[in-house]
């Protein structure tokens, strides 16, 4: 998910609720080939999803695993925001 690009592609996801792969591209202003790759990883991890219509592929975010992910970071950030400030470093 580190890379700006692929929180601008779950950004443009969660806004439209779905889309189609030629979307990104315009709207991202990035190549194909950039954009698929990323789409790539993000489905490898399974935070997407996708099914093909036609010529198209259309994508959108898989629910089950980010509720699953939101759960995480949520319990890591409650957690780490109890730790008295020190000065390390």
């Amino acid at each position: 998910i580190g890379h700006p690009a692929r929180v601008a592609i779950l950004n443009y996801l969660h806004a439209s609720q779905t889309c189609i792969n030629s979307d990104l591209v315009q709207e991202l202003g990035l190549a194909q080939a950039t954009i698929s790759q990323h789409l790539k990883e993000l489905k490898e991890l399974g935070i997407i999803q996708g099914s093909i219509e036609g010529t198209s592929i259309c994508y959108c975010i898989n629910a089950e695993k980010w509720a699953h992910m939101s759960q995480l970071f949520s319990d890591f950030f409650s957690e780490y925001s109890n730790l008295q400030k020190s000065s390390c470093c």
